[in-house]
């Protein structure tokens, strides 16, 4: 019903990932080589036809959307009053931080994460500071005592959290959500979930969203939701803050408005609604494939690459390879492995933690294409191995 086994060529389409030389194969950025969900584009093509585009605002459609789609898809349902619109979930997240916390203020994070944390803390002013996750035969943990003393430090005002995890495509259960947004509220710390992931769970129990723990826990909360994962339309430009607590939510609305993030383009409202009220077909079919290529791909990697470790995953389309008995330096790996076979993977190494140890592998492609990658990375840590 859906094709997965193309890719539109977007080749000289002012792609970021496919901005590459010829016979360069990207698998390192986070967005998908598969065509976005029909709806979505019907959706679009109806906007544009309009031919005129004014200052545009979020109406009750588009938060009863989002509302709706995550008591279906998660069975929780936020109040649509909770929600704000934002252009995208860093855009909102680099504003929180900005309006909740101070310069020199502790973020805390946990380590190995997604780098761009990274820059909407120590860009404003605030400092990183990692409760870092324990790994240990092949699995990632939380160091309970470790997190808690840092949340306890005076200077620590605000916590981010990725739920599901990236790169380590971990799910959080309720119990350490729970335990981690107990522990925020017994410190004094802000919880702030991006929870992009969240709809890309494609075995075992479905992820818990933040907003949804009980009142006492969620009202110390901030949840950040988007589209842009879900169906590969990043450069739409839509996400959904989700604060159940009204002074919490006043403070957010006025940090996204003076930054002016808070505003749609022609098609964030449509595409997003269309994608909430339209795409649940098509996102049962893309886990599907999102399962069938992470098999593919774990079953190639124990056949021909036993020296690397496929970190156990339930959610993302991005798998964290543990390549430390072949190099514990992944930016020369990643460079070696670009040169000699085109392949352009993640060095593990921008999300901290560990992760010099590890590689970021993207899956979400066609598998003919990820047949090709996986090629490339046996040749080319072959070669690696030789020099």
């Amino acid at each position: 019903m859906y094709d997965f086994d193309n890719a539109p060529d977007r080749r000289a389409t002012n792609s970021i990932k496919w901005n590459v030389q010829p016979g360069e194969l990207p698998m390192w950025i986070a967005d998908m080589d598969f065509r976005t969900a029909p709806a979505i584009l019907t959706a679009m093509q109806d906007k544009i036809s309009l031919g005129a585009f004014g200052y545009e605002a979020p109406g009750p459609d588009y938060f009863a959307a989002v509302a709706t789609w995550y008591s279906n898809m998660h069975h929780a349902k936020p109040a649509p009053d909770w929600m704000l619109f934002a252009t995208g979930v860093i855009p909102a997240l680099s504003a929180i931080v900005r309006r909740l916390t101070h310069v020199g203020d502790n973020v805390l994070v946990q380590a190995p994460i997604y780098d761009i944390f990274y820059h909407s803390i120590e860009n404003n002013g605030r400092h990183v500071l990692s409760s870092d996750l324990h790994y240990q035969d092949g699995h990632y943990h939380i160091k309970w005592t470790d997190l808690e003393a840092k949340l306890a430090l005076p200077l620590t005002t605000m916590m981010i959290l990725c739920n599901p995890h990236n790169p380590i495509g971990k799910v959080w259960t309720q119990a350490e959500l729970e335990k981690i947004a107990t522990l925020c509220l017994r410190h004094h710390v802000v919880l702030v979930a991006d929870e992009i992931h969240g709809d890309l769970v494609w075995q075992g129990p479905d992820y818990t969203p933040v907003f949804s723990l009980p009142a006492v826990l969620h009202d110390n909360t901030i949840s950040l939701v988007s589209p842009s994962k879900t169906f590969n339309v990043a450069a739409l430009h839509a996400a959904t803050v989700i604060v159940p607590d009204p002074a919490l939510r006043a403070q957010v609305n006025r940090g996204l408005n003076t930054d002016e993030v808070a505003e749609p383009n022609l098609l964030a409202i449509p595409g997003t609604i269309a994608a909430y009220t339209q795409g649940a077909d098509w996102l049962r079919a893309l886990r599907q494939q999102l399962a069938a290529n992470a098999e593919q791909a774990k079953n190639f990697i124990a056949a021909n690459l036993p020296e690397v470790k496929v970190i156990e995953s339930s959610a993302t389309y991005l798998m964290w390879l543990d390549v430390q008995a072949i190099s514990t330096n992944a930016e020369k790996l990643a460079s070696a492995l670009r040169a000699s076979t085109g392949l352009i993977v993640s060095a593990g190494s921008v999300y901290r933690g560990d992760g010099a140890h590890f590689l970021r592998l993207n899956f979400a492609c066609p598998p003919a294409m990820l047949a090709d990658g996986l090629n490339r990375l046996a040749n080319g840590i072959e070669l690696y191995q030789q020099e």
